[in-house]
């Protein structure tokens, strides 16, 4: 496609640094489940993170705005590439949790900032397609990231897998090296960062909310639900694992399917993406999206939940290149870094608090009931979503440009 060549450096470095995510997730996972063997434990993973991005967050946005976006992508992915070198060294569960936390330190720093630079690198009549491809691409790595860390960790084992997705670190940082600059301003006029400067990011940031009253419902609503996907992500490993007694290496083949799903999803949502509007990719995508969550938590046969799993990764092609494309024509690009840096305060808050209950409720009670609860209480907030989108008089105040 004409698209995929005229983005091609900036797709395949996303796209690759996403492999290696896949990769290293599953090998985590399955190092830290080795480890403890504790739900607790497992949840943990998904909560170091959210902690470190509240942290950093709270200047992060400041500092982003301010600075060249392209260096602090190479930067960030450098930083990540010795960071998770060094993490098969570790024996300890909290050394590990140390590791993450640094880690997703210089991650808040590389998804603001790429967001910027997609905005202004992609212009606005291509980025729906464009997102269902990078979407298709990500999908292409949750297909084959889980099933090549099967592999990788039957040929060697955990370490060596960890390790590869250290190299796509720095592969990423090459390629985006080579990507043209498009920041606005330049570094010798940036503006110097202090305390008041920060007061007035954060009044700034609070005058944007209350003058798109519309666009933060539907952001909170989306969130609520996406957060809580992600609290349920937590504990796919122990489910797989412990419900479904799949292996090792059929648990990375297992969530690959997932990635099936999301790549055919990908390629109709782009195929789409003249013909249908953001708001029926956000409202449709999310909802079935919960719905198979929910599935997949309530099977009872690896059948129903490799079903399951396929479905929820098609939809999610459209409902995250929904929200994307909404978001990207909603914030403006100069102010990205600062509501990106406030709003992930509110997700990775709600990330903790949804993945602690999670999986406390968990021990105390069994993680199949807990995980369909919250999986009905996602479909809620998709329910609620839906309604915001297609009401009549919501949708007169909505720009048409943004759904």
């Amino acid at each position: 496609m004409k698209i995929i060549r005229k983005y091609s450096l900036l797709i395949g470095g996303l796209g690759f640094s996403n492999l290696g995510n896949w990769i290293y997730l599953v090998a985590l996972n399955l190092f830290v489940w080795h480890l403890t063997q504790s739900p607790a434990a497992m949840a943990g993973i998904f909560i170091v993170g959210p902690i470190a991005r509240v942290l950093t967050n709270l200047v992060a946005g400041s500092f982003i705005d301010r600075m060249n976006k392209r260096k602090l992508m190479i930067t960030s992915d450098i930083i990540r590439g010795i960071i998770v070198f060094c993490m098969p060294f570790m024996e300890s569960i909290w050394l590990i949790y140390a590791l993450l936390f640094l880690a997703n330190i210089a991650s808040s720093f590389f998804g603001p900032s790429s967001t910027y630079y997609i905005t202004k690198f992609v212009p606005s009549e291509d980025r729906q397609r464009f997102n269902a491809i990078l979407g298709t691409f990500n999908s292409g790595s949750f297909l084959v990231g889980p099933a090549l860390a099967g592999l990788l960790i039957m040929l060697f084992n955990t370490t060596v897998t960890i390790w590869f997705n250290s190299f796509t670190f720095f592969v990423c940082a090459i390629i985006i090296y080579l990507l043209p600059d498009v920041d606005d301003v330049r570094e010798s006029s940036r503006q110097r960062l202090t305390w008041q400067t920060l007061k007035s990011d954060y009044l700034t940031v609070v005058a944007f909310i209350r003058q798109n009253p519309l666009f933060i419902t539907i952001y909170l609503l989306f969130q609520c639900a996406l957060m809580i996907a992600f609290a349920l992500d937590s504990q796919e490993a122990t489910f797989i694992k412990q419900d479904l007694a799949l292996s090792d290496s059929l648990y990375g083949a297992f969530m690959s399917t997932a990635g099936a799903g999301a790549i055919l999803g990908g390629m109709v949502a782009a195929s789409f993406a003249k013909k249908w509007s953001t708001r029926s990719y956000m409202a449709f995508g999310l909802f079935l999206t919960m719905l198979f969550y929910t599935a997949f938590y309530a099977s009872t046969s690896s059948i129903w939940a490799f079903v399951s799993f396929v479905f929820l990764g098609f939809f999610m092609a459209f409902s995250n290149t929904g929200y994307e494309t909404f978001y990207q024509q909603s914030v403006p690009p100069e102010m990205m870094g600062r509501f990106g840096g406030i709003s992930n305060i509110f997700q990775n808050i709600m990330q903790i608090t949804f993945t602690l209950f999670l999986g406390l409720f968990a021990e105390l009670f069994t993680l199949q009931m807990t995980a369909i609860i919250f999986g009905i209480i996602s479909i809620l907030f998709a329910v609620a979503l839906y309604f915001v989108l297609y009401s009549k008089k919501i949708h007169k105040e909505l720009k048409e440009e943004a759904l």
